[in-house]
């Protein structure tokens, strides 16, 4: 009986794929001995797996090396996270149109860095009176958990966020304020950067999200109330990435319109197969958005 201890890997990458389904097939064989969720699209990859340390360094050794991948997959950050629950049932790799939907057709993030804010510049960033600082994230999630004086923009899906973030800009435009977002691995905020850039709109962005503050910042808590939310079966991690007791139920408790999320999160955690008709930020079809 293996009793090595489970760890979790976030990451993504925006990146021109040709052969979607051949790489699809090449990352269904490179993840056999890990569980999560891959999706893969023209427009990149997007992941979350876990598995032992070992199994998680040789995928990503593969990921960069395997000649089938053209190339394509090098200089990925990877978002680790120890795990006392495991995050996944089992392993499933998709093809998508998209591996983020934003719900605005043609952005393209392929090649858009995007103007990156380090963890320490982002806790000085906090205090600025110049900047807004906007949670690019679900009402939910920003419910639980949220760096201080941050932006709730109250959406109930990221496909809801342009519309927010166009009703407000002319405003933020007007006093001349400078607008910041995070996310939970920065994917989110990566498209929408890319679409704000074709309009012409600067945007800063937390490097590495939520997760990469909490891994840099030894005393995160400083600057961040609550929890952080994950698209697996830990539901949340502290600021330290350790999961906490919080439950599926908890987070979801006493939103009529969010009983949805909690009897998907129920079924998911008990079950062989994700759901397949929604994706996350991490990529994975769980529990939202």
């Amino acid at each position: 009986m293996d009793t090595a201890p489970v760890f979790h890997d976030a990451f993504y990458k925006f990146v021109s794929i040709a052969d979607v389904d051949g790489t699809a097939a090449t990352l269904r064989e490179l993840t056999k001995a890990l569980t999560g969720v891959l999706l893969v699209a023209s427009e990149g990859l997007n992941g979350t797996l876990a598995g032992t340390a070992a199994s998680l360094d040789a995928f990503h050794r593969a990921l960069a090396s395997d000649p089938r991948l053209d190339d394509c997959f090098g200089g990925i950050t990877f978002k680790r996270s120890a795990c006392l629950t495991p995050p996944f049932q089992r392993m499933k790799v998709h093809s998508r149109p998209e591996i983020l939907p934003l719900g605005v057709d043609g952005v393209n993030a392929v090649g858009h860095i995007g103007l990156q804010v380090s963890p320490a510049q982002w806790r000085t960033l906090l205090d600025d009176p110049n900047v807004v600082v906007v949670d690019n994230r679900n009402h939910f999630e920003v419910r639980l958990g949220r760096f201080r004086n941050a932006v709730d923009p109250q959406v109930n899906n990221f496909r809801d966020f342009p519309a927010y973030i166009e009703a407000q800009l002319p405003t933020w435009q007007a006093e001349g304020k400078q607008v910041a977002m995070y996310c939970t691995g920065g994917i989110r905020c990566e498209k929408t950067s890319a679409w704000l850039h074709e309009r012409g709109v600067p945007m800063l962005q937390l490097e590495g999200g939520i997760l990469n503050y909490f891994a840099q910042m030894p005393d995160a808590e400083r600057d961040w109330a609550g929890e952080c939310f994950v698209f697996d079966n830990r539901i949340a991690l502290d600021t330290q990435l350790r999961e906490t007791s919080t439950t599926a139920e908890q987070v979801y408790a006493g939103d009529p319109g969010e009983a949805w999320r909690l009897r998907r999160a129920q079924r998911l955690a008990g079950s062989t197969a994700p759901d397949d008709t929604k994706t996350t930020e991490s990529g994975a079809p769980r529990q939202l958005p």
